[in-house]
């Protein structure tokens, strides 16, 4: 794995790569870093690829500004640019998973001169110029909603103590929780900062996950949380692609007990609304938010089956 860092659009973005072969990039969502792509990077890179996943800006080893309005999806894609740009890849297959995924759809949308495909994790691509879904959920008084809990300054000290609240986002949010008590966007009792029974969930691999932590402490939930707050600005932007399909070939990949499904019941005919190239949907039973750790090797097989597919 090499390492380095991308100055660009005044931010640094740490990267992360190995392999050789056609480019495949790797952006995570909250609360992550690249180090959660780990086990995709290696079977992709062995199988002739070159994997590159970045911590996105706020997150890990990239630095970021403090205002809100500097993380909408636009941003991010902005910098997924940059890094093609930098490792000198005239183009890039993108695999996004929960924020990340929102950042690949918009980026396969809106520059498929640069992104020939997509694979998306957990968040599903939304029709674009159908409505902000966060205006609907204010006007039918559902303020409980977990995102407007993430949005209010409050939520930095209260995600503060990463050693507790990392590892109860990524338990509750797992398949690895128990149904009855599993994370719920829509319940405050069913929330993402509960004390977990025990340790980071099983699935994670520890190494990594206190590297993680101890980024978390040293820099803050702030910029990480920012992602919510300017969420509603990309969503509003977003009308200017009224209309609009993802043209490249697409995958979408998610779990059967992720929460966000409450939200956002996903079925093969509403991505095909979205998605003009649809090349595959899997839902993984039992699975919950995070399909590329708690089913590695089922994530890897459909990856490398669509990347093989469509090379």
């Amino acid at each position: 794995m090499k390492e380095h860092n991308i100055v660009a659009n005044g931010v640094s973005l740490h990267v992360a790569e190995r392999g050789e072969g056609p480019a495949v990039l790797f952006c995570h969502g909250f609360p992550d870093t690249w180090r959660s792509w780990r086990s995709p990077m290696k079977a992709i890179s062995n199988a002739g690829y070159r994997a590159i996943a970045l911590d996105t800006r706020g997150y890990g080893e990239s630095s970021g500004p403090d205002g809100a309005g500097e993380y909408t999806m636009f941003h991010i894609v902005g910098d997924l640019v940059a890094v093609l740009n930098a490792l000198r890849c005239d183009t890039a297959i993108l695999v996004g998973h929960d924020f990340g995924a929102v950042a690949a759809w918009i980026a396969a949308l809106t520059r498929p001169d640069r992104f020939r495909a997509v694979f998306g994790l957990s968040v599903p691509p939304f029709e674009f110029g159908a409505g902000n879904f966060l205006t609907d959920l204010r006007e039918r008084g559902q303020y409980d909603f977990y995102m407007f809990r993430q949005m209010r300054p409050a939520a930095d000290d209260e995600w503060a103590e990463a050693r507790k609240t990392l590892p109860a986002a990524f338990y509750w949010t797992s398949g690895e929780a128990p149904k009855e008590e599993r994370w719920h966007p829509m319940d405050i009792n069913l929330g993402l900062l509960r004390p977990v029974p025990s340790g980071p969930p099983s699935f994670v691999d520890s190494a990594d996950f206190n590297v993680m932590v101890g980024q978390f402490e040293r820099n803050g939930f702030h910029r990480p949380l920012n992602y919510y707050r300017a969420l509603e600005s990309s969503l509003n932007m977003a009308s200017a692609f009224t209309g609009c399909r993802i043209q490249v070939p697409s995958f979408f990949m998610v779990g059967a007990a992720d929460g966000l499904n409450e939200l956002h019941p996903v079925t093969e005919e509403a991505l095909r609304r979205v998605l003009a190239d649809l090349r595959g949907f899997v839902e993984l039973p039992g699975i919950g938010h995070w399909p590329q750790l708690e089913a590695a090797a089922q994530t890897n097989a459909a990856l490398l089956g669509f990347l093989d597919a469509i090379s």
